[in-house]
Parts: C-alpha cells; sequence; structure tokens
C-alpha cells in the first residue's frame, strides 16, 4: 500500500488534485491509522489516468467509463513482464508484456511505466506524426460541440470514416443530427453505428428516444430493451420505458420499470 506521500512522490501530483480525484469518485483508498489514506498499485494507475484524460478535457462521465474499465482489468500488483498504460482521448490502452488490452492509434500517447515497489512510476509523452486520428478527429469534435455543432458534426464524421468502430463518435454524431432535427440521418448514423460496434448501450437508448420522437412507439420499446440488456442499470431508460408501457396499455411493465428507475436513482 502506499501513503499520500508516495503517491504525491510517483505521481507528483499535488494533495489538492488527489483529493479532487476521490470526491469525483475515481478512487476510493483504503483508510489506515488514524484515517490516514493507502492506495493500492491499481488506485496509483487510475488516479494518473483520470488526471491525464481531465487535463485533455474529456467529460467525467466518459472519465468515469473509462477508469472503470481499466480497474477491472489491471493486476494487483505491477507484473513481472512490465505495464504501459496509455490514455488516448477517452480510450485507455494497457500493455501487460506481449498482451495489449485496447488496440490504440499511436497519434498521441500518455503513458506510465515503471514498478512503483521500487520507488519509479515514469510520465511518457509521445506525439505521432502523419495524419489526424480517429482519436485527433474525435476530439476536435468535442471542443467544437458548444461553439460550432456544423464543425463538430464533420470532425464526428471524420473519426468514423477513420474507426467505423469508434463508439462513442457514433453516439456525438447521431445526438448531433438528432438535435439539429436530422431525424432521418440521425436514425441511420446510430443503426450504422450498431451495425459497426455491436449491442452497444448507449447507441441502443439514443435510438430509442430518436424513435420517440418520431412517433414509433413499439420500435423505441425494443432500441430500449435491447439497452438495457447491455446495461441493466441505464436508469433513464427504465423511466423512459416506464412512460412508454403506460401509454401503451402495459401497466405492469410501467410499474417494474418505474420501481427500477427508483431503486437505482434512490428517489
Amino acid at each position: 500500500m502506499y501513503g499520500a506521500r508516495d503517491v504525491e512522490r510517483l505521481l507528483g501530483l499535488p494533495r489538492s488534485t488527489v483529493r479532487a480525484l476521490i470526491r469525483a469518485g475515481f478512487v476510493r483508498p483504503a483508510r489506515g491509522p488514524r484515517g490516514a489514506w493507502q492506495f493500492s498499485f491499481q488506485d496509483l494507475i487510475v488516479l494518473r489516468t483520470a488526471q491525464a484524460l481531465s487535463a485533455a478535457g474529456v467529460p467525467p462521465r466518459r472519465i468515469t467509463r473509462s477508469v472503470k474499465e481499466l480497474r477491472r482489468h489491471l493486476p494487483e500488483a505491477m507484473p513481472l513482464s512490465g505495464l504501459s498504460v496509455g490514455a488516448v482521448a477517452d480510450r485507455v490502452v494497457v500493455k501487460e508484456g506481449a498482451r495489449r488490452w485496447q488496440a490504440d492509434s499511436g497519434q498521441y500517447l500518455l503513458a506510465f511505466e515503471g514498478d512503483p515497489a521500487r520507488g519509479s512510476l515514469n510520465v511518457i509523452e509521445r506525439r505521432g506524426r502523419g495524419a489526424p486520428s480517429a482519436a485527433d478527429w474525435f476530439a476536435k469534435g468535442l471542443s467544437l460541440e458548444s461553439k460550432d455543432a456544423e464543425a463538430a458534426l464533420r470532425a464526428y464524421e471524420r473519426a468514423v470514416a477513420a474507426d467505423p468502430a469508434f463508439v462513442d463518435a457514433r453516439v456525438n454524431l447521431g445526438l448531433l443530427l438528432h438535435q439539429s432535427g436530422r431525424l432521418a440521418k440521425a436514425e441511420r448514423a446510430y443503426r450504422e453505428g450498431l451495425a459497426a460496434c455491436g449491442s452497444d448501450p448507449l447507441l441502443y437508448y439514443n435510438l430509442g428516444v430518436l424513435l420517440e420522437d418520431l412517433g414509433r412507439k413499439a420500435e423505441a420499446v425494443e432500441a430500449y430493451r435491447a439497452a438495457l440488456l447491455g446495461d441493466p442499470k441505464l436508469a433513464d431508460c427504465h423511466y423512459n420505458l416506464a412512460l412508454l408501457c403506460e401509454d401503451l396499455g402495459r401497466p405492469k411493465d410501467a410499474i417494474r420499470h418505474l420501481a427500477q428507475y427508483r431503486r437505482l436513482t434512490h428517489r
């Protein structure tokens, strides 16, 4: 286990940043004697990754999803084969020896390498050359959304063209089309995304919202159900389904989904 001073020394993070990351729920350190924080090896990697993604302007929701997946795969201690963790836009790439948990473009890599037990956890930044990657176009889209929605939309289209399985770019592309009233194009974007990325819960959920707006309620119900198959904890999906089921004369289903929504949101 590592104390707060070890975290500051190994990661170069001030105590205030560590506190902020803990408050955000990215790590939950144990408590030692006199209530002192005690961090695991996994906590160190998650802290540094969360801070890097936050500094890059990635939204908190995506950071939470990325570090949750990262923690699920991390070993309890630094493996003998070595470990490298990279942050590419809101994607996390992990290499353990010859194993590679998720492919990355290599256009931008922030890596953490070394052995905390030996007092080393290095931060390495490397920028690739050549044409912008899917991650680059996605990051550009994120930065443009509040200023120029059309330019953001074009950036997401470029991200999808570079990486057809880039699910977050597919989600944002569909949302922007939906918000701008281009409903037919939004539906096509979501369905193409599902074909390219598989049964992604968020793509199905957004498709359900769109189908509701189009007045296709029965299809919306099926989309919401598909979303919940992938992620039963999508509270808003349960809520929307409850309203739809009530509207379609299915009171038992409506009550069930509303109860689940309240359990998930503690209301």
